[in-house]
């Protein structure tokens, strides 16, 4: 007998709209456990508020959008919070809190959520620490950390509440080289080891390749390319234009 595996993340038919800006026209896709999946379109698409809509930060005006069988839309409270625990996001910059030690700094969300056992926190912190590769800096501050450290550092405060859904908002941007293979090796790490379903936003195409499992392509409000990178970027003439940077799509 053959086992349907639940996606962690479906949308279906959504529709979000921002006065008469009409974002997305009917997306239509599924995320399953542990696969990387990258979003690719141009910019002004609409990428970065799919992620928002995963976390509940945005709300689709038609549609539905379900994470680990959840209705997002039908959740609040402590229901959205558990959710959102479940979820960690790399924000483009970061995100960091300037004023707070790397410590604070990934420990911030599990205090938040009501952890006061400090040697749990330290073991929790310690343990992110090594998985990013960046072991004994909890006193530093953002300030004394270069552009790929506090992207890891980000990546560490992310992963501190363990979730299950992993989303990334160009996560290499700005970075150098080995920054950058250090972040896709981690994307790659985490989906694989911690069987993390990863969702990348990102236009560095070579990091693209290193880390999808699948590729989607976004264009005009609608999924308009989705498969395994080898079927898409071969098969599909919309991928083809714009990984070779000829996309012609109007603004």
């Amino acid at each position: 007998m053959t086992t349907t595996v639940q996606p962690t993340v479906e949308f279906r038919n959504v529709h979000t709209r921002f006065g008469p800006n009409h974002v997305h026209r009917g997306l239509n896709f599924a995320l399953q456990p542990g696969e990387v999946t990258t979003l690719l379109g141009p910019s002004g698409a609409g990428k970065t508020i799919i992620l928002k809509l995963i976390i509940g930060l945005v709300r689709q005006a038609e549609g539905s959008v379900k994470v680990m069988g959840q209705e997002v839309a039908d959740l609040d409270g402590p229901d959205l919070t558990a959710l959102r625990v479940s979820t960690g996001m790399l924000f483009q910059g970061a995100a960091l809190f300037d004023s707070l030690s790397v410590f604070e700094n990934i420990a911030y969300g599990l205090r938040e959520r009501g952890e006061k056992d400090e040697d749990k926190l330290n073991h929790i912190v310690t343990e992110r620490l090594r998985m990013v590769g960046l072991p004994g800096i909890e006193s530093k501050l953002p300030s004394q950390l270069s552009g790929g450290q506090r992207k890891r550092i980000g990546l560490a405060r992310a992963l501190a509440t363990s979730p299950k859904i992993m989303l990334y908002d160009e996560p290499t941007t700005g970075l150098d080289p080995t920054s950058t293979r250090m972040i896709d090796d981690l994307i790659i790490t985490f989906a694989r080891e911690q069987k993390i379903t990863s969702l990348v936003v990102t236009h560095d195409i070579q990091s693209a390749r290193r880390v999808s499992d699948r590729w989607m392509l976004l264009s005009q409000g609608v999924i308009a390319a989705d498969g395994p990178i080898g079927e898409v970027s071969e098969n599909n003439q919309l991928v083809r234009d714009f990984v070779s940077g000829s996309w012609k799509e109007a603004v």
